[in-house]
């Protein structure tokens, strides 16, 4: 018997591909397109956002679903917001500088060697 190419949920319905996540909870990113940067919160492998959120993005600078996307506690010059960023839209932030949020607080201990450190009642 030929084992499967891919592996599937059922007969029929193919897996996505595998995505590796290149950034951790609690590390410190910027985005490579505008001017933000804050602290990964949560991961999601592929994209898990409304089609109206993503059909919001222009055609041209609309990012894959198949790559993780990460939940930032986000910082610019005027304000923190939270923000949903593809991986092919982050690079590592070596200013060493921590993200001034307000949430951060509550979800992150201590910020060292350029990232933050998860609370231990958030960890499984």
């Amino acid at each position: 018997m030929k084992a499967p190419s891919s592996p599937s949920l059922d007969r029929g319905t193919p897996l996505p591909p595998v995505a590796h996540a290149r950034f951790s909870i609690g590390d410190v990113v910027r985005h490579r397109l505008f001017d933000f940067r804050g602290v990964v919160f949560d991961i999601d492998p592929i994209f898990a956002n409304s089609e109206e959120w993503y059909q919001s993005i222009p055609a041209e600078a609309r990012p894959r679903k198949d790559q993780p996307f990460y939940h930032l506690l986000a910082e610019n010059a005027e304000a923190s917001y939270v923000a949903y960023v593809s991986q092919q839209n982050l690079i590592a932030d070596h200013s060493e500088e921590p993200v001034d949020h307000p949430a951060i607080t509550g979800l992150f201990d201590d910020y060292a060697d350029g990232r933050y450190r998860l609370r231990r009642e958030h960890r499984h």
